[in-house]
């Protein structure tokens, strides 16, 4: 196919290849399918994370055309079928998808990915139409409640960058599901404790068990916001808070307090913040913290990038995190994991190439520029040359990508593309 050139339109998902060189992606595939380079299983797995990043359901042989350029990416001379894919995940366990995530977590910091300093966790809820019969979950008292897919993500709240995430039945709930997940957190950040990471929590995850074992098992600071009384803006309920004024119309407060039903032998503190100028525009919103803590920058600097998990979910859930899939928990755990290395190689594409790139939500990039260049593949000598025509902002692309050999060894990288026969990789733009 090399010998013979190929044109198609699909040749966009080439520019992850050198993302994927820089990241070592081919090494981590190989280690989750537990098979040699030279084998299927790690180019099939390669399938799956550039299926993520064009955001489809899936390129199959059944409901796809071959021969656009897609199939070489993944250095295969063919689009699998639906059957090789799932006996690929298949053959795959829960353990080994975590295994792979942590590997790549820790890559990921060492990069730079992420500082690790303020997290934020939530739960991941998705519409399933599965028959099986599972417990039910509704938004609101007043809609009907409906069978869900749940996961659990962890994300540097100031990058917006995940750092892990969990799976678990509909019928797992946030306080049982989120000690795995800090737990998986802490094996891939490793923090020092006497610096720990601050996790921002919903009120949804306000629980004394819970709170009393992220306590005694983790080495995590947990900030939650305390479930809002029927007489929240009502100032009885803080009369005894020594308040003080921060700036006008906010003021903050701090005290140790006790859970119900905790075992916990020490203190948790409770912040509380006071919006309004007067007695009677006053606003109050309380939180629970696990240390004794700056409540003023906590609040109001810590807390509010709570949002930007949010703000993750909208941007790329377009990855493979937007649909439920199949409930066999090990195969979506597979399929999950490799959006999460697809999500790792744009982001480096995202701060290689800058604006406007940099601003296009996952969905923007596959439809604009992985999977809508036309371009064609070529070899000379021992590179494969991939040659773009029209290409949205050439400039600044080839600014990046042209005499690509060269930049790669110029940061220590190796240049051949392990998964395609060592050739090197250079691209071109007319």
């Amino acid at each position: 196919m090399l010998a013979d050139k190929i044109s198609g339109n699909q040749v966009g998902i080439w520019l992850l290849a050198p993302e994927h060189l820089r990241l070592g992606t081919w090494d981590l595939l190989c280690a989750w399918s537990q098979s040699p380079g030279e084998t299927l299983a790690p180019r099939m797995a390669l399938h799956l994370v550039h299926e993520s990043a064009l955001c489809v359901n899936g390129i199959r042989r059944d409901r796809s055309l071959s021969q656009k350029g897609f199939e070489l990416t993944n250095g295969l001379p063919f689009v699998p079928t639906d059957a090789a894919i799932h006996e690929l995940l298949a053959a795959r366990s829960v353990a080994e998808a975590q295994s792979l995530q942590v590997a790549l977590g820790k890559i990921r910091r060492a990069s730079g990915h992420f500082p690790a300093r303020l997290l934020a966790i939530d739960p991941h809820r998705i519409r399933s139409f599965s028959k099986r019969q599972t417990r039910r979950h509704r938004f609101d008292a007043r809609e009907r409640a409906e069978k869900m897919a749940q996961s659990f993500f962890c994300l540097d709240a100031e990058t917006s960058q995940p750092i892990c995430f969990s799976l678990t039945s509909s019928a797992t709930t946030v306080a049982q599901a989120t000690p795995d997940l800090l737990a998986l957190s802490q094996s891939i950040l490793n923090p020092p404790t006497e610096q720990p990471p601050l996790v921002l929590a919903d009120c949804e995850h306000y629980s004394a068990e819970l709170i009393d074992q992220v306590c005694e098992d983790s080495c995590f600071d947990l900030l939650i916001p305390l479930p809002a009384p029927s007489a929240k803006t009502r100032g009885e309920n803080y009369q005894d808070y020594a308040f003080h004024s921060r700036w006008a119309g906010y003021a903050t407060a701090k005290a140790p307090c006790r859970l119900k039903n905790s075992r916990s032998a020490e203190p948790y503190y409770r912040f509380v913040q006071r919006s309004g100028e007067r007695p009677e525009d006053y606003y109050y919103k309380s939180f629970l913290a696990t240390a004794d803590r700056d409540e003023v920058e906590d609040l109001t600097v810590a807390y509010p990038q709570r949002w930007h998990i949010e703000e993750f979910f909208k941007c790329n859930q377009a990855l493979g995190w937007h649909r439920a899939g199949t409930l066999n928990l090990n195969i979506r755990y597979g399929q999950m994991t490799m959006a999460l290395l697809a999500q790792a190689a744009i982001h480096q594409l995202r701060q290689r190439l800058g604006k406007p790139f940099a601003q296009w939500d996952a969905f923007h990039l596959a439809k604009d520029l992985f999977g809508r260049i036309e371009g064609d593949l070529r070899v000379k000598d021992d590179t494969v040359v991939v040659t773009y025509y029209n290409a949205p902002n050439a400039k600044l692309l080839r600014e990046h990508y042209e005499n690509l050999p060269k930049k790669l060894q110029a940061e220590g990288v190796d240049p051949h593309l392990p998964w395609l026969y060592n050739f090197k990789l250079d691209f071109r733009f007319r």
